[in-house]
């Protein structure tokens, strides 16, 4: 397959056409069960990731939708915040698990307790309310103080407190206020939250089965995808991720142009015969750590954007991204809301050689932004990188 088809097929299921309008919280969360778990760290990310999506997408719906735990946000996979369906998030807690481990065990080097009784000590802590991170942080250390001595202490440096919350069995949310903002979080059990006790623990017991449906998940959200592709999005080391893919019958394979295999669920958008900009033809304004990116290994992030303006987008001293701008199925600049407060203004680059943002289309997405976050905009400017 060419990086144009690969292209296609992804962003078939990431722009589907049958979720072309609608903001209410249903419309939101089935939103988010098609696209799949959305990197987190910067709270607006869900709010821009939806509206690049779904037209009419409101603010007021996406909190609802949180508050209602119909969308959840937690510290999962690769040790990042993630929004996800509750029922993904299942699945995501025990990918975590499975890929957080080592760093766990290399962290807490523990002698008379496993890590499964850590986390569950801590699940137990914040089962009834939500805890914030110091709380969490001085219950671990006083219990590792008595469980097993001599094991606190290693927890306070930087590292160390953020295993007092960055466990996949809890969920977070803002203590101050709304979803949208960077206010200080708390942390409260998923089980107390979400109810599901059955299908978490029927996951925690088989965690082979439960990571054949992540790929299953991953595929069906972002594929065709190589086993470097799912390793990276996942967390989870390359053998856990072979053995998952064998577990799926009836996978499509084909080569992608840097000669890794790529994946792919039967009867999925294959990308044969379409262009990118025929899939999503316009603009569309991204997130940071949006899914076209992070849902692949850094290499292979070619399918959506060139090298030398990946080096662009992304700062590998602190591993931030620029917001994208995804013009006609291609990554070819970045935009970011510039000023303080809810008003700003719309700054749009685009790279050189690539075509430039129609003021018209841009606005048209400025509009989708406001409508989804609390964000007035005052002027736009479209400038040449």
């Amino acid at each position: 397959m060419t990086w144009e088809q690969l292209a296609a097929a992804t962003l078939a299921r990431q722009f589907p056409d049958d979720l072309a309008r609608g903001g209410g919280p249903e419309d939101v969360a089935q939103a988010l069960d098609r696209i799949g778990p959305v990197q987190s760290q910067t709270a607006r990310s869900p709010y821009l990731a939806l509206a690049a999506r779904r037209s009419g997408v409101t603010y007021e719906a996406v909190g609802t939708t949180y508050e209602d735990a119909a969308i959840v946000r937690g510290s999962t996979l690769r040790g990042t915040v993630h929004t996800n369906t509750p029922s993904d998030h299942v699945l995501l807690e025990v990918a975590t698990r499975l890929g957080q481990r080592t760093l766990w065990a290399r962290s807490l080097r523990l002698d008379r307790t496993t890590l499964e009784q850590v986390w569950e000590a801590t699940e137990t802590y914040a089962r009834e309310e939500w805890r914030t991170p110091a709380e969490l942080h001085t219950h671990l250390r006083s219990w590792l103080d008595e469980h097993d001595p001599g094991h606190g202490a290693r927890l306070d440096d930087t590292a160390g407190r953020y295993l007092g919350f960055g466990h996949g069995g809890l969920l977070r949310r803002p203590l101050r206020g709304g979803w949208e903002g960077q206010g200080a979080p708390g942390y409260r059990a998923a089980r107390a939250v979400l109810g599901d006790a059955a299908a978490r623990d029927a996951a925690l017991a088989d965690p082979h089965t439960a990571l054949v449906a992540l790929v299953r998940r991953h595929l069906a959200c972002h594929g065709p995808a190589s086993r470097r592709d799912l390793a990276w999005w996942s967390g989870v080391g390359l053998r856990a991720v072979d053995a998952a893919l064998a577990g799926i019958p009836g996978l499509v394979t084909s080569v992608a142009p840097d000669g890794q295999e790529v994946h792919d669920l039967p009867g999925m958008p294959s990308g044969a015969g379409a262009h990118p900009a025929e899939v999503v033809p316009g603009v569309r304004l991204l997130p940071e750590f949006d899914a076209l990116l992070c849902a692949y290994d850094p290499p292979a992030r070619t399918r959506f954007v060139d090298p030398e303006h990946y080096r662009v987008l992304w700062t590998q001293e602190n591993g931030l991204l620029r917001s994208p701008l995804l013009v006609d199925g291609r990554l070819t600049g970045h935009w970011r809301a510039e000023g303080s407060g809810r008003r700003r203004t719309c700054v749009v680059t685009w790279f050189a050689g690539t075509r430039r943002p129609r003021k018209a289309e841009v606005e048209e997405q400025m509009a989708r932004v406001a409508t989804a976050y609390p964000v007035t905009w005052t002027g736009l400017e479209v400038v040449r990188a």
